[in-house]
């Protein structure tokens, strides 16, 4: 009798659909960019090393000096309006992106070697995980460089620095929410009476902006919550946290925007 399992037979058919799975995986990332892209891998919660796929990455601790050659990809609708891997929310028309190592916070200027146009964005994402593709835009950061149609294109990126000079300059308090896509407020207390509430509203409006009294519920009971402004990042209302607890409000503390 003759075997049905020859085992040079199998070798041949299991390396040849090896060769057309491959390919479909590469074919469908690059599809997958056009017309509406995602990410290729899932990102990380943190800005510590993390594994994608079985490969380690190290996110660097400084982005001094800074520079690197590759292909940009681009994400967008499915993914906006969705936490980020540093817990903002992805905006996909702010000047954001995803990139493997560089620290949260970094600000990035991207040129497409194609057409020379540039554009700052800043990391607030990680990946790509797909082949040779170095940055992730955000819709409106490719849009600015001109690469929407062809879903990516070859750029040089160079960091310029980290957010904390453009928090810092108030020359920028119009247009930081191009920069930065988070939603987060102050949670200054948490009452069952309204009357309490407000008398905290009041206290606060003498040192702050946007003070507001928020009802919901719980359990069947309503309760009132008293928070302070919302802010486009984690940061920035850290620091209103921080101007809160220095005029005696020490038990207050940052929340995501969740109404």
């Amino acid at each position: 009798m003759h075997s049905t399992s020859n085992p040079f037979r199998l070798l041949a058919v299991g390396l040849l659909g090896a060769i057309f799975l491959c390919a479909f995986l590469m074919g469908g990332c690059k599809e997958s960019r056009h017309p509406v892209p995602a990410p290729c891998g899932s990102e990380p919660a943190d800005d510590a090393a993390y594994e994608i796929d079985g490969r380690m990455y190290h996110p660097l601790e400084s982005a001094d000096g800074f520079s690197e050659q590759g292909v940009a990809s681009w994400y967008g609708d499915p993914f906006h309006e969705k936490k980020t891997a540093n817990s903002e929310i992805y905006n996909m028309y702010a000047m954001t992106a995803a990139h493997k190592t560089l620290p949260f916070g970094t600000m990035v200027e991207v040129k497409n070697l194609e057409n020379n146009k540039t554009a700052v964005v800043r990391i607030n994402d990680r990946g790509p995980f797909c082949r040779d593709r170095i940055i992730d835009l955000s819709h409106a950061a490719a849009q600015k460089i001109d690469m929407i149609a062809d879903g990516t294109a070859p750029v040089q990126i160079t960091a310029l620095g980290t957010d904390a000079a453009l928090l810092a300059d108030p020359r920028h308090t119009g247009s930081e929410s191009i920069y930065f896509t988070g939603d987060f407020t102050i949670q200054a207390g948490s009452f069952s009476s309204p009357e309490n509430a407000e008398n905290l509203k009041t206290s606060l409006e003498k040192v702050a902006n946007n003070v507001t009294v928020q009802a919901f519920q719980k359990d069947g009971r309503t309760f009132y919550r008293v928070r302070v402004g919302r802010f486009t990042s984690f940061k920035q209302a850290l620091q209103t946290q921080q101007h809160l607890m220095d005029n005696g409000f020490e038990n207050v503390y940052t929340v995501a925007w969740d109404l």
